[in-house]
């Protein structure tokens, strides 16, 4: 078999492989960490929560996130991806159930906030993994595979969840059924992923002899070219100033991503007051927009491929999706369906920076110090899902109104367009594997 082939029928099986399984995995983690913000549509009367005491719930879960994303990578790089992968997933299926149970604001608190611990460090697990699989100029495809969980989880789960709450029984509201009947699958989904990965390369069956070598040589030969300028270890990597910048860039892009994705439900509500659109029908528009989002994910992953660029990519998603939210606002007042368009364009902007983004690191970093990068950047950077929740919550009530905090998003990803492509200016190509400007990763 000619090497074009090889390759061809190798990366279709990895894929077939991994990324449905994975994305399966994702959706259900996504659906998981989002279905808050529906839950809110009737949690927060039933319990008589605030929107600041919802911001404050809604975002304390990325603390616990933030204090085990590092440590729980470096757990996995020691037990492996499956035993860790699994663990995770059971564990927050777990917590996830004991949310229907929460009365009171520190009880809410208490539950997201260890929810979050149980759930850090399965995305950058995911990333890390699929870079041990994948050649570097297949990586943000990839990536977009099974990313798009993201967009995907909202577009089912929204008219999904919308459903569940309108369902009453045995005594338990829509809303605790809701985080009861969405937890399940991941409490199965984390036990078949026990018997389903294989931690490494050199361990699969599924690959024929020839694909499997083939594959083991050329990111062999790839990490062999990332290791020539020098060498780190896990611990240093998180030192590192590329890796830090992209740190701060995430922190503001996640700051304006989930303070629009946890009260996007409620913003919805409240534009569709003045018309006689129902909780369920929002549920539809939003898993409409969502899925829009989902086909700028593949294009954008797939252009980012072809043109092996990144940074700009994400800049000009991430700037797109600034702009149409901060113009979304002008709308509210006066027309409910253009300010839901322009909403979309937020939606898709900020989606479709995603694996452009998450290409970056693997391009330079290899083995255990790329999961120990990748997990740093997604801690200090879902940090800021902790402060856009909590402060759109806080100025909603002191203002009245969603428009100055989806102004504050706005700039929020502006800025962090601007310190990637700060990183451009600063590092030019030193991220491309052509020009072989690459950090040695052991």
């Amino acid at each position: 078999m000619d090497q074009v082939a090889l390759e061809r029928s190798t990366t279709k099986k990895v894929t077939l492989r991994l990324i449905p399984f994975l994305f399966l995995c994702f959706i259900i983690a996504i659906l998981d960490r989002v279905n808050i913000g529906f839950a809110a549509l009737q949690m927060n009367e039933d319990l008589g929560f605030s929107n600041a005491v919802f911001g404050l719930g809604a975002g304390i879960f990325f603390l616990g996130y933030f204090l085990l994303e590092v440590p729980g990578s470096a757990m996995m790089a020691k037990v492996g991806a499956r035993k860790w992968i699994s663990r995770i997933m059971v564990t927050w299926a777990i917590i996830a159930i004991l949310m229907a149970f929460v009365q009171t604001p520190m009880q809410f608190y208490a539950a997201r906030f260890v929810l979050g611990i149980a759930e850090a460090s399965f995305y950058p697990c995911m990333v890390a993994y699929l870079s041990g699989f994948y050649q570097t100029k297949h990586h943000a495809k990839a990536i977009a595979g099974f990313m798009l969980a993201i967009p995907g989880a909202n577009a089912i789960g929204a008219p999904l969840s919308t459903f569940l709450l309108g369902i009453d029984w045995l005594g338990f509201a829509g809303w605790q059924w809701l985080f009861i009947l969405e937890a399940i699958p991941a409490l199965i989904l984390g036990v078949i992923c026990f018997f389903y990965l294989d931690d490494k390369l050199e361990d699969v069956k599924w690959l024929n002899k020839e694909e499997k070598q083939w594959l083991i040589d050329v990111i062999t030969k790839e990490n062999f070219e990332k290791q020539q300028v020098k060498h780190y270890t896990f611990w240093q990597a998180l030192k590192d100033r590329d890796v830090l910048i992209l740190s701060l860039g995430y922190f503001c892009w996640m700051m304006g991503y989930y303070g629009i994705n946890m009260f996007l439900p409620t913003i919805s509500k409240g534009l569709s007051e003045t018309t006689s659109l129902t909780t369920q029908s929002i549920g539809w528009i939003l898993g409409l927009m969502y899925a829009c989002a989902m086909v700028v994910m593949i294009l954008v992953g797939n252009h980012s491929d072809k043109k092996n660029e990144r940074r700009w990519h994400v800049a000009v998603c991430l700037t797109t999706s600034a702009v149409a939210m901060i113009i979304s606002t002008y709308f509210s007042s006066s027309s409910i369906l253009i300010s839901f368009v322009f909403l979309t364009i937020a939606l898709c902007g900020t989606f479709g920076a995603y694996s452009p983004f998450w290409a970056i690191p693997p391009s330079f970093l290899t083995g255990a110090a790329a999961g120990g990068a990748i997990a740093m950047i997604n801690s200090i950077g879902n940090l800021g899902g902790f402060f856009g929740p909590y402060l759109v919550g806080y100025i909603k009530d002191t203002t009245g109104s969603f428009n100055t905090s989806m102004i504050f998003l706005g700039i929020s990803m502006i800025i962090s367009s601007l310190i990637i492509v700060f990183l451009v200016k600063q590092s030019g190509k030193a991220l491309n594997l052509e020009e072989k400007k690459v950090k040695k990763i052991s």
